[in-house]
C-alpha cells in the first residue's frame, strides 16, 4: 500500500499513545471551544456493547496520553481467562472517533482501543477489526460499509407493559395483514414528532442520512446514511444504538433492537452493504458498468465462510425467529422478505447475499442490530480478501424466489440453509479456520463459551408457547 496511507493497527502502547500526541492540541481545543466538559472514552465488550469512566475535560491530556482510568475489563466483560491477580486493561482513546452527544453538549463520547501489559488486548473487538483493516490495507485493499439499522419504538402502557410506542389503531389487538404501515405516509406524519428530531441530528453529525423508513410493522423504522470505512461505520453503529435510546426517553419511549419481539412482526435487521477500494480508491465491486470478478471472489469468500459469519451478525437465540422464509398470521402477507439459504442473486431480496441493482456493493441480509459491529466488519472484510486473493468462485446466482423453492431444487444447486438457530451456528464459528485468526484464540474460546452458556439457559426455559401447546395436550 502507499506508504502515505496512516497505519491503523498498532502492535504497542507507546505508538498508539505518540499517534494521539501529534493530534491532542488541536482536538483539545476544539472540544472546550465546544463547550464540552466530561468525556466518556468507551471501549468496546464482547458484546459489541460501549463501556466507560466518565472523567472531566480537566483530566483530558492524561486520558488521551494513556494515563487515564484503567479496567479489570476481566471482572465484567465474559472473559474469564484473566485472574483477579492479573494486570487491569489500559484504555487509549482514539482521537479520530469524536462524537459530542447531540442530546447534551457538555459531554462528548470518544471511541477507545484496550492494551494489555502494552499489547492490543486480545479480547478487544476494536482491535481486531483494526487488526483485519491492516492486513487487507497491506494487501492492497480498504474495505466500506453502509448498515441499514431497523428497530421498533415501545413504551409502557398503565399496566407496566411494553406496548408499540406509536400505534394510533384504536381497536387494539387486531392488526391488518397488508402491511398497513410500510412506507405508510399517514404513520409517518404520526411518528414525526420523533423522527424529525433524529433526522436533525444525523444531518448534523454529518452522516448524510438519505430517507427514514416507516417499515412493515407498527412503530418500526429504518435509517439509511451514508457508507463509510469500515472503523467509522462500526463506531458510527454504536453510537446510534446510544443516540437512539436518549432521544426515544426524551419523547418517553425506548426502543429494542431485539430482531423479533412479537411472533406477527416484521423482523428488525441491519443489512451490511459492503465494498472495497484500491489504492486509488476505485470501487474494485465496479467493472464498468457490471460487476467485476473481484465481486464474484469476495462473494465467494464470504460464501465460504456464511455460517461462521451469520454466529456473529446474527448473535442471538432470538436472531433465528427471523431467519425463517414464511410466518403463520404475519403482518404484512406471507413471506418475510428475510435470507434463508446460503446464496447470493442480482437484486434477489431472499438470498443471503444481494448483488443491488444501483450500487456496486455486497449486501449481506442476514444481519441484525444484535452484532458485534467490529467482529462483524472484521469477518467480513478478511473472508473477501480470502476470496479475492485464492479466486473462490461462487458459482452461478440464485435469482429466483428461494421462498417457493423447494427442497429437492435446493439440493440439486447445492444450495444450504442458513443455520436455524444459535446452537448451529456456533458450531460452524467452532469449526471455522478463518475466525481463528479474525478473533484470535482467546477471544474465540471466550465468544464461543458465552454463546454456548446462551443456548444452554434458553433451552432449559419454558415457553408461554410450549405451555399452550402441551399442558392440555399431553
Amino acid at each position: 500500500m502507499n506508504s502515505k496511507i496512516e497505519k491503523i493497527y498498532y502492535e504497542n502502547f507507546k505508538d498508539a499513545v505518540e499517534r494521539n500526541r501529534k493530534k491532542l492540541p488541536a482536538l483539545h481545543k476544539k472540544l472546550k471551544d465546544a463547550g464540552v466538559k466530561y468525556i466518556l472514552s468507551s471501549w468496546i465488550d464482547l458484546h459489541g456493547i460501549p463501556k466507560s469512566k466518565p472523567v472531566p475535560m480537566s483530566d483530558f491530556e492524561p486520558l488521551c496520553l494513556g494515563k487515564g482510568p484503567q479496567f479489570a475489563v476481566h471482572s465484567i466483560s465474559f472473559v474469564p481467562e484473566l485472574t483477579p491477580a492479573d494486570s487491569d486493561q489500559v484504555m487509549l482513546p482514539d482521537l479520530d472517533s469524536v462524537y459530542i452527544c447531540p442530546w447534551d453538549k457538555t459531554t462528548a463520547i470518544i471511541f477507545a482501543d484496550l492494551f494489555w501489559e502494552d499489547k492490543p488486548y486480545n479480547v478487544c473487538p476494536r482491535q481486531a477489526l483494526k487488526r483485519a483493516m491492516q492486513k487487507a490495507q497491506d494487501a492492497g485493499y480498504k474495505g466500506m460499509a453502509g448498515i441499514e439499522p431497523e428497530f421498533i419504538a415501545m413504551k409502557y402502557d398503565e399496566n407496566g407493559q411494553p406496548v408499540k410506542a406509536i400505534d394510533t389503531d384504536p381497536i387494539k389487538g387486531i392488526r391488518p395483514r397488508r402491511q398497513a404501515f410500510g412506507y405508510d405516509v399517514e404513520h409517518s406524519i404520526d411518528s414525526m414528532h420523533f423522527l424529525k428530531e433524529l433526522i436533525d441530528i444525523l444531518n448534523d453529525l454529518g452522516w448524510k442520512l438519505h430517507d427514514v423508513v416507516a417499515e412493515g410493522a407498527y412503530s418500526q423504522f429504518e435509517l439509511d446514511f451514508h457508507y463509510t470505512n469500515l472503523l467509522e461505520m462500526a463506531d458510527r453503529l454504536v453510537f446510534l444504538r446510544i443516540l437512539l435510546k436518549e432521544v426515544a426517553k426524551k419523547n418517553n419511549m425506548f426502543i429494542t433492537f431485539m430482531p423479533k419481539p412479537t411472533i406477527g412482526d416484521w423482523r428488525s435487521g441491519a443489512h451490511i452493504n459492503f465494498s472495497m477500494v484500491d489504492e486509488s480508491g476505485k470501487n474494485i465491486f465496479d467493472g464498468g458498468n457490471k460487476w467485476s470478478k473481484e465481486t464474484l471472489f469476495a462473494v465467494g469468500g464470504l460464501m465460504k465462510h456464511s455460517e461462521a459469519l451469520t454466529s456473529i451478525t446474527c448473535s442471538t437465540v432470538n436472531s433465528y425467529n427471523g431467519l425463517v422464509p414464511r410466518v403463520g398470521g404475519f403482518e404484512g402477507g406471507t413471506v418475510t422478505w428475510a435470507p434463508t439459504n446460503i446464496t447470493y442473486g442480482h437484486n434477489n431480496r431472499s438470498a443471503q447475499f444481494r448483488l443491488p441493482q444501483n450500487r456496486y456493493c455486497i449486501e449481506n441480509r442476514a444481519a441484525d442490530m444484535t452484532m458485534n459491529v467490529y467482529l462483524a466488519l472484521s469477518m467480513t472484510i478478511s473472508a473477501a480478501v480470502e476470496g479475492i486473493e485464492k479466486k473462490i468462485h461462487p458459482g452461478e446466482p440464485t435469482d429466483q424466489d428461494l421462498y417457493n423453492m423447494t427442497e429437492s431444487e435446493f439440493k440439486k444447486l447445492g444450495i444450504k440453509r442458513l443455520p436455524r438457530n444459535l446452537l448451529m451456528a456456533i458450531e460452524a464459528l467452532k469449526n471455522d479456520k478463518l475466525s481463528d485468526e479474525v478473533l484470535g484464540p482467546v477471544m474465540k474460546k471466550s465468544l464461543l463459551t458465552y454463546k454456548n452458556d446462551e443456548w444452554e439457559r434458553y433451552h432449559q426455559a419454558v415457553t408461554d408457547w410450549e405451555v399452550k401447546e402441551y399442558l392440555r395436550l399431553y
